[in-house]
């Protein structure tokens, strides 16, 4: 039976720019290759591709009674994402991305619309204590009418027995609100940060220091390092290493979202660290052979044949 995941997050679509050369100039025009609009946002994506691979997936989310707000739900449901927990409102429109992607990276302009507008009265506890295997949120920054709350979720979601999982994102605001993310992950058994989001959260990204300052009570931390692969943290306090899977990457958008994708589907569905690991690396390259982060994604079989080949 395939297992229930909920994921209460931002919704919004992501326009796509990209190309060798995306950088801005004053008073002068330059010409991309290529355009997409597409879905976007931490937590629409994980679902997503959490649906591709085989899972019961099912959103919470605000958007705007627009245009982008009715995209973003069809999208949803174009990959097999059960809606019914996303409203739309009038009072604000949907939150968009515009991403300026080269092959190595990609730069970030958001307007936040709905982003930060969702909050706990949208969220049905019930449902989620009765039925979900596991509960998971991304951008934790931009959900800013989250951030007092999920930890109260989080302990509830636990009591009944559902695992937990967030990932940062990025701090536009450079706050990075340690003070927040440190009990909060006395409550979660999945943290998968960036490298780069764990730097700014916790002073360093070096493995070895980083297990130091992490909080003594904690789950499993799974650190997204882009070219150097990926490490994961567990109980014991040992690090265990994968190495990146070699690809000639066409654009970044969605792949730590990938990652998260991939690593809780391998998680929920029991397999070893190692493999859990593994598996998330190879959903996390898959995504950069493709333009947006969900267009294109793979089923399990695709990633295990990826993998197989890799070898």
């Amino acid at each position: 039976m395939s297992k229930i995941v909920y994921i209460v997050g931002e919704l919004n679509p992501d326009v796509i720019l990209s190309g060798p050369d995306v950088k801005p100039e004053p008073n002068k025009e330059k010409l991309v290759e290529r355009f997409e609009l597409t879905l976007g946002s931490s937590s629409a994506i994980t679902a997503c591709v959490l649906a591709r691979l085989g899972m019961v997936v099912k959103f919470v989310s605000l958007v705007g009674n627009d245009e982008y707000g009715r995209f973003c739900v069809e999208q949803l449901n174009g990959y097999g994402v059960n809606t019914d927990c996303v409203r739309m409102t009038d009072r604000e429109k949907t939150g968009v991305t515009f991403s300026l992607s080269t092959p190595a990276d990609r730069s970030l302009l958001t307007y936040m619309g709905t982003i930060p507008l969702v909050e706990p009265s949208l969220i049905p506890l019930g449902d989620i204590a009765r039925e979900a295997d596991h509960l998971h949120f991304g951008s934790f920054f931009l959900q800013e009418g989250m951030k007092p709350h999920w930890l109260e979720l989080f302990r509830q979601a636990r009591e009944k027995g559902v695992t937990t999982s967030f990932d940062t994102g990025y701090d536009p605001r450079e706050r990075w609100d340690r003070e927040m993310i440190e009990p909060l992950l006395a409550h979660t058994d999945y943290f998968m940060p960036s490298e780069t989001e764990a730097e700014h959260i916790f002073g360093t990204s070096d493995p070895a220091e980083l297990a130091n300052r992490l909080p003594a009570k904690r789950g499993t931390v799974a650190l997204k390092r882009g070219s150097k692969g990926a490490s994961l943290l567990g109980p014991s306090g040992a690090w265990l290493d994968a190495g990146a899977f070699r690809v000639a990457p066409i654009d970044t958008t969605g792949a730590g979202d990938s990652f998260n994708a991939g690593f809780l589907y391998a998680a929920l569905h029991g397999e070893a660290a190692e493999q859990c690991l593994r598996f998330a690396s190879a959903c996390g390259a898959l995504a950069t052979l493709r333009i947006g982060g969900v267009q294109g994604a793979p089923t399990a079989d695709e990633v295990r044949e990826f993998m197989a080949l890799q070898r």
